[in-house]
């Protein structure tokens, strides 16, 4: 017989405000925001929960963060930093189970199937997740378990911060019945605003609503897996991730321009960042996408197949700009402007990439160089100069 399945899903507490008052204890206990800075148009990454009682949350305008909570202390985030202490979270949890499955910076799922004579039932398991996190990072973690990926993470949310929540198999109904409909991953504004319109409020009543009504009101694709999470039916699976399907950079201008300038310079740098970042994860790209938002929120994007799957900077942004010139937006102003990569290989997935030049793989050294040079002094440390025509190539 096989055993019951047991899934821990760990979400750090407001994790970027977190490790900024981790190591400024001068903010502690003060409203915290990473984000934009105030009086640009970005948004908030994540806030401490001093900051939350004013009613500041992720994703929010920054501009009504800073009318909200003005005396909190605003920081750019810095993701070296935050990445760094996500490994060494991911670590501590491969203590625990051989089997983890980060799915963000902040969040991962384990599998603990099997441990409860190595380490003890799913409450002391839980615990001992924390424990470690905190007495190695002083960071602490809310902790969800339940018989799969579903309900783990809606039991993590249950109780932040600093939670701990168990909910076994024959305690599932019991558990999701009461929730808001809107509790259910899947289920966005849209479908929520739906569902309130149909009578639906909880869980429970989307349980109670039968198989052909729901396919009716949202698809059958959608009908049916409402169906099933209503019902606490969802993957176990931990440890199968997807590939990457792209890598991008974006940014927003605080004022809209149209200084061709000022757009190419924006372009190398990002076109930089994609490549490095590319080239972090062993990845190449086959397709090279700009994305161009304009002054009145029209978003556009233009892109490219190339013939051989690529990380370089310098092409990423030759590509790019000529994708920019020939767009017909060339002289609108702009708001937004940024570059991607998809249809990502590795080296050894692309077959043209066993036949490189030399000079391809005398770049190769240079852009190692200079990501070495990043990697110690920061990502503004150094940037390659790009030619400004192709007469002088």
């Amino acid at each position: 017989m096989e055993k019951q399945r047991l899934i821990m899903h760990l979400d750090m507490d407001a994790f970027f405000a977190a490790i900024e008052q981790r190591d400024h204890p001068e903010y502690r206990g003060l409203p915290v925001i990473v984000g934009a800075a105030p009086g640009t148009r970005g948004v908030v990454s994540t806030c401490s929960y001093e900051a939350r009682v004013y009613g500041v949350k992720s994703a929010m305008p920054i501009s009504e963060a800073y009318r909200r909570c003005p005396h909190a202390i605003y920081l750019r985030p810095d993701m070296k930093r935050y990445t760094a202490v996500s490994r060494q979270v991911v670590e501590i949890l491969f203590t625990i189970s051989p089997v983890v499955e980060p799915v963000s910076v902040d969040e991962a799922f384990v599998d603990i199937t099997g441990l409860e004579r190595l380490l003890g039932t799913p409450d002391q398991i839980g615990r001992l997740a924390k424990e470690r996190i905190f007495s190695q990072l002083q960071l602490t973690a809310s902790v969800g378990i339940g018989p799969n990926r579903l309900i783990a993470k809606l039991a993590s949310d249950y109780q932040k911060p600093d939670g701990l929540t168990v909910i076994l198999p024959d305690q599932v109904q019991a558990f999701l019945d009461p929730l808001p409909v809107g509790k259910l991953s899947g289920v966005g504004k849209v479908t929520e605003k739906k569902c309130h319109e149909a009578g639906i409020k909880t869980i429970r009543d989307l349980r109670l609503a039968n198989l052909a009504r729901l396919q009716e009101l949202f698809g059958n694709t959608t009908g049916l897996s409402l169906y099933q999470r209503s019902r606490g039916i969802a993957s176990a699976e931990v440890g199968v991730t997807e590939t990457r399907k792209s890598i991008s950079r974006e940014l927003t201008y605080n004022k809209d321009t149209n200084d061709l300038q000022v757009l190419r310079n924006t372009l190398l740098d990002l076109s930089s960042d994609v490549g490095r970042m590319a080239r972090e994860e062993g990845l190449a790209g086959r397709v090279i996408q700009i994305k161009i938002r304009l002054k009145n929120f029209e978003t556009h994007t233009r892109q490219r197949r190339i013939e051989t799957a690529t990380s370089s900077d310098r092409q990423i942004f030759r590509v790019g700009w000529e994708l920019f010139e020939t767009s017909g937006f060339a002289g609108l102003p702009i708001r937004l402007i940024g570059i991607g990569l998809s249809d990502l290989v590795t080296p050894s997935e692309d077959p043209d990439s066993l036949f490189q030049s030399p000079e391809t793989e005398k770049e190769k050294r240079l852009f190692a160089a200079v990501d070495q040079i990043k990697s110690r002094h920061g990502l503004g440390s150094i940037h390659l100069g790009h030619k400004q025509n192709k007469e002088e190539d």
